[in-house]
């Protein structure tokens, strides 16, 4: 493995520092009221050392949702991979999405600002790009052990993520997120059911 040299190691020390400062004012204060001084004066840098790594304010806040998003992803893995079976793992990474979707970093960058700077495509293409493939594997392994009948893999996936998004979005826009988090969790809980008995055999009449 290559030695990185000591500038390579002062420039990726500075990125990750104003990717925590970032991190933070963006989920305290949101987008707009961000000011890309204050990132770089609190993460004690020059403008020059930010412009060097960032283009403008857009471009950090592009870097900053897309570590949370694949933080995001590696906790659901995390929490899911301690279940002993397909279809127990699939139903916790789920119930720890909904989780996150309490936090309030995840609901302002991800849910609430994201699809307002980046725009829908962009959002959602890094949606897809992080979560689309943990759905679509975790219903493959369901089908495979049996917990889930056979079907196209890839559209159930792609509808499912759709439902978590709008869900998510729901929560975090809500009034009362406690509230909204529970009446989301009732939906999943009757899907979930309902994808596991359409995989029971018939007992006939």
């Amino acid at each position: 493995m290559a030695v990185k040299s000591r500038k390579e190691q002062h420039s990726e020390a500075t990125r990750n520092a104003l990717l925590k400062v970032a991190r933070r004012l963006f989920a305290e204060r949101g987008y707009a009221d961000t000011g890309i001084e204050d990132v770089a004066r609190r993460a004690r840098v020059t403008r020059g050392a930010l412009y060097h790594h960032f283009r403008d304010k857009q471009a950090l806040f592009a870097a900053v949702f897309e570590d949370e998003e694949r933080k995001l992803a590696q906790s659901l893995v995390a929490a899911a991979s301690a279940e002993p079976d397909a279809w127990r793992r699939m139903v916790r990474g789920c119930a720890a999405f909904l989780d996150a979707c309490l936090n309030p970093a995840v609901q302002r960058i991800v849910l609430i600002d994201a699809p307002a700077v980046l725009g829908w495509e962009r959002w959602r293409k890094v949606e897809t790009e992080y979560n689309l493939r943990l759905i679509h594997d975790g219903l493959q392994a369901c089908i495979d052990e049996g917990s889930i009948e056979p079907q196209p893999v890839l559209a159930l996936a792609h509808m499912l993520l759709g439902a978590f998004n709008e869900g998510a979005m729901m929560i975090a826009h809500a009034d009362d997120e406690a509230a909204a988090k529970r009446e989301v969790e009732e939906s999943v809980r009757r899907l979930f059911s309902a994808l596991k008995a359409a995989a029971r055999p018939d007992p006939g009449p």
